[in-house]
Parts: C-alpha cells; sequence; structure tokens
C-alpha cells in the first residue's frame, strides 16, 4: 500500500488566468505565490493558502484540466510507489526536472485513478516557511480536502483504500467520504458521468466566518450553491459557491476528526438530510440524484 501523508494542492486551467487569479484573490482570499511561464507559451499562477508553498494552481489551459497532489510519508519512496502502480496496471509518468520545477517539488509521479482524475504524488517537500495572511478578511486556515467525480465509487473506493492508504469515515450512498490522517475526509467521491475536481474546500476559523462570507458573496454577486449548512457526516458547518470555469468552492469549519482505530463506517441514505443536517438545499449536480 502507497502510505499518503496529506493533501498539497489543485492545478486548474483555465482561459482566463487573470480573472481567475483575481477571484482567488478577492473573493477565496488566497495570496500569491509567485508566477511562472510568460504569456507566449503559458503561465503559471501559485496560490497560497497556508504556510505551504502554494495549495492552489491556476494555468493557461483548458478548464477540464485538472490535478490534486499528495504529499508522500517520508521514507515511501517514490519509484517503489511508481513501480506498484505499474504492476497494477496503471501507467505512470515520472516528472521531468521542468516539469518539477513548475511544480516547486523535487520530484514526482503522475498518474490516473480508475475514472480518470489525474493523480500525483510528491516526495516530501518543505514548507514555505513564511506566514500567510489572508488578502480578504476571513480567517481561512488552509487548503483541507477536495470532491471527486467518480464514474463508479465503490470501485474507486477499492482503489483508494487498496492501492493508496485512504481509509472510509462514512458514506452517503455509494459516495464514501475518505481520510488519510486524523481529519475526517481529506477526499470525498461522488457518483458522475466524468472524471474531475468536484468542489474545492478551504477551513475558515468559525461559523462567524462562514456566515460573514455568506454576506459578502452575496454583495458581490458569487453564486451560492449550497448552505450555509452542517453535514451530519463531519459535523462541518459549511458554505459552497461557484468560482471560474464552473469550479466549486467551500468554506467549512468544526470538522471532526477521528483517531480510534475501531472506527466503523456509518451508512447514510442519498438524500439532502445526509448533506445537510439543518435543511439546506444542494444546486450541486453530484449531491443530487
Amino acid at each position: 500500500m502507497i502510505d499518503l501523508h496529506d493533501i498539497r494542492y489543485v492545478r486548474l486551467g483555465t482561459r482566463d488566468l487573470d480573472g481567475a487569479v483575481r477571484y482567488a484573490h478577492d473573493i477565496l482570499g488566497l495570496a500569491e505565490g509567485g508566477r511562472s511561464g510568460n504569456a507566449k507559451n503559458g503561465q503559471t499562477v501559485y496560490l497560497r493558502s497556508d504556510t505551504r508553498d502554494h495549495t492552489l494552481v491556476y494555468h493557461d489551459g483548458d478548464p477540464r484540466d485538472h490535478t490534486v497532489g499528495f504529499d508522500l510519508r517520508e521514507g515511501v519512496a517514490l519509484d517503489a510507489a511508481a513501480a506498484e502502480l505499474e504492476r497494477l496496471g496503471h501507467p505512470v509518468h515520472r516528472g521531468s526536472d521542468a516539469e518539477c520545477a513548475q511544480r516547486r517539488v523535487d520530484a514526482f509521479i503522475q498518474f490516473r485513478d480508475p475514472s480518470g482524475n489525474r493523480i500525483e504524488l510528491l516526495a516530501p517537500t518543505p514548507q514555505a516557511g513564511r506566514p500567510f495572511a489572508p488578502t480578504r478578511p476571513v480567517a481561512n486556515t488552509g487548503f483541507s480536502h477536495v470532491g471527486l467525480r467518480s464514474t463508479d465509487p465503490v470501485r474507486d473506493e477499492a482503489f483508494w483504500t487498496g492501492v493508496l492508504s485512504a481509509k472510509v469515515s462514512d458514506r452517503i450512498g455509494a459516495a464514501p467520504l475518505l481520510r488519510i490522517d486524523a481529519v475526517h475526509h481529506k477526499i470525498a467521491l461522488f457518483p458522475s458521468a466524468f472524471a474531475g475536481v468536484q468542489h474545492i474546500n478551504h477551513q475558515v476559523a468559525s461559523i462567524d466566518d462562514i456566515m460573514q462570507s455568506w454576506y459578502f458573496l452575496q454583495e458581490r454577486g458569487v453564486r451560492t450553491v449550497f448552505g450555509p449548512g452542517r453535514h451530519p457526516t463531519s459535523g462541518a458547518m459549511f458554505l459552497y459557491f461557484e468560482g471560474p470555469d464552473g469550479m466549486v468552492y467551500e468554506y467549512s469549519s468544526g470538522v471532526s476528526q477521528i483517531t480510534d482505530p475501531a472506527h466503523r463506517p456509518r451508512q447514510f441514505p442519498f438524500e439532502p438530510a445526509s448533506f445537510c443536517m439543518w435543511g439546506a438545499r444542494p444546486d450541486i449536480p453530484e449531491f443530487r440524484r
């Protein structure tokens, strides 16, 4: 089994780089951490949400181009991980020097999960070594998890738990919420007809930050697609809203942690009450039947 340490970043293509970066700065409160490339060959912008060098990347490209990066635990060799993936029939691409420089890592490998989601595993990489300050008044405490689209959640759950080191915290219908440390989930797999990142989560300090953001988004005409509400699975209070290229972003606070090694996943029906215990109704395709 390939032992994941933490989720590190999401990379997203966009046709409007300036607009996407402006949204990340003005709406999400993320700080720019540098740029690479040029207007002729394509630019990449690195965005920070915590002490990590970057957690969100926008680059010139197809808006359907999504990649999620994970740090491996200390002592887990990339070569061994690549060999295991290839043994199981998952072709692996080893990052070139130029690709590593673009990601600001020493080494990485890239593959796709069974649904086709592009995943990168990274050699341990130092933190940024400098504090993060949000670019608007929201107590953003950092990038926390992603929702991924899955064409077969049962099959993909077996991959993430059998090949990678994820564990199931809870399920909503066939959709598993997967943890790789004590946090209730770092990956969620939602039924879909195609692959891709379904939503991107940042944690905030409190319910006050969620409610202040709700009013802030309303004033600026940003479409809220779910919430404010509270998840009965993780206990987190949440707000989902629409970003560039239709990407859904989430603020949440109060997510539970699972430290009991004997924890058994709970099974929730696939219905609105399993997504929000306060009664909010999602305007998100993957959260509806």
